[in-house]
Order: C-alpha cells, then sequence, then structure tokens
C-alpha cells in the first residue's frame, strides 16, 4: 500500500523533480497549484506527507499555517520549500518537519524525502483503521462484562459493534485476539464515542509493551496487504 501526498505548487521545476523522486519511494502525489484550493483539499482529505511551496506560490505560507489547525492533517509530516523569503526557523515555526531549499535537485530532493520516508510510514500506521471483526470482551468499571465485536481496529482503539445499547456504565477494559495471535490482548479503553445504536469507539489508554509491539507489528502487515 503506497503513502499519499500532497505538493501545494505551480513550480514546474518543482513538480518535474519530486514526482519521480517521490514515486522511487512509493509515494503517490496529487498536485495542487493554487493555496486556496489546497487548503480545501487538506480540510477533507488525509494525507501522509504535505509539501507546500512557501515563497513562490501565493497564500503558501498560509497553507503551511492552517495544516497544524486542522482536524485531517495536523500530524502529518509536512515539507516546506523556500526560496529565499522565508527562513528555516519561520518554516518550522509555522509546523514544517522538513524544509527544501530552492533549486532542489533530484539528489537533494532524495536525501531529504528518503530521511522522512520513516515518519511518514509512522502517520500512516498512527491513523490506519483495517476492517476486521474480532470478537471482544468489554468489562465495565463495576465489573460487568459483555461480549461485542470489532468493525475496525487501529493502534489508538477500535470500533465496535454490540447488540443493542452500550451500557451507560463507565467502560474499564477491552479483551481480543488478533488473528495468529496465542495469547489474548488486553488494553484499558475508554469510550469515544457512541451513536446509540449499538456502535461505538473505544480509545486504547493503557496496555503493556509486548502488547503494544504485537499490535503495531500486526498493522502493519496489514499495511503491506
Amino acid at each position: 500500500m503506497g503513502l499519499d501526498s500532497l505538493l501545494v505548487s505551480r513550480d514546474p521545476q518543482v513538480i518535474d523533480v519530486l514526482r519521480p523522486t517521490l514515486a522511487k519511494l512509493s509515494v503517490d502525489v496529487e498536485v495542487c497549484r493554487g493555496a486556496r484550493s489546497g487548503n480545501e483539499i487538506l480540510s477533507s482529505e488525509k494525507f501522509d506527507a504535505v509539501i507546500v511551496d512557501c515563497d513562490d506560490l501565493q497564500g503558501g505560507l498560509s497553507v503551511l499555517e492552517s495544516l497544524r489547525k486542522g482536524p485531517s492533517n495536523k500530524n502529518s509530516v509536512t515539507f516546506a520549500i523556500l526560496n529565499g523569503s522565508t527562513t528555516t526557523r519561520k518554516a518550522f515555526e509555522l509546523g514544517a518537519n522538513f524544509v527544501l531549499q530552492k533549486p532542489i535537485s533530484p539528489t537533494n530532493a532524495m536525501r531529504c524525502f528518503g530521511a522522512a520516508l520513516s515518519f511518514m510510514v509512522r502517520e500512516r500506521r498512527r491513523y490506519f483503521r483495517h476492517p476486521i471483526e474480532l470478537p471482544i470482551m468489554i468489562v465495565f468499571a463495576q465489573g460487568q462484562e459483555l461480549k461485542a465485536a470489532t468493525t475496525n481496529i487501529g493502534e489508538g482503539g477500535m470500533a465496535i459493534q454490540v447488540m443493542g445499547k452500550l451500557p451507560k456504565t463507565a467502560v474499564s477494559k477491552v479483551i481480543f485476539t488478533l488473528p495468529g495471535a496465542s495469547l489474548a490482548t488486553e488494553s484499558k479503553v475508554d469510550l469515544a464515542w457512541a451513536d446509540g445504536s449499538g456502535r461505538a469507539g473505544l480509545r486504547f489508554l493503557e496496555m503493556s509493551q509486548s502488547s503494544k509491539e504485537n499490535l503495531e507489528h500486526w498493522l502493519a502487515q496489514q499495511i503491506k496487504i
């Protein structure tokens, strides 16, 4: 499964260099040539990486600045392309993780994006949700237990389906077994959301280090499929 990036630039030299560079790293590139349209895309779509031409695109700096304020891409790995007007320090203050200076050569681009690749993969894993139906046991604060099933699972939590309505008692923990695992995973959780018809989201709060590593490894395998 490839990574997704958005390049906000109208500079043909930048586009011509970055497209093949990112393709070699299995990163798909969507090019947006305007700041306003870039903001619109970023408000509704999620990207593993966002690359903004800050100095040569009118409104480019505002795209970089607003990126961290929106819910969709506030944690995306962000690259600022500069051309003398904006300082590197300013770009970092506005939320950039990496900075590229024009003119951008293929060698410099590969060095920068190669160094950032692990962060991009980590971001993909962080928000990735794998659709799967697993039987689980929910334990409530007063000891009550309820059988349910997942509809998806990720590093941060799971979406679940229960028969009827979810009890109003505070949720304490969840117990489940990943496919192929010999031991069950147990995690303290809290209720992230519920729609009143049996669908809900549980947020992982605390699990053992070995369980966390097993979950991360299993999810990484699903991303590759």
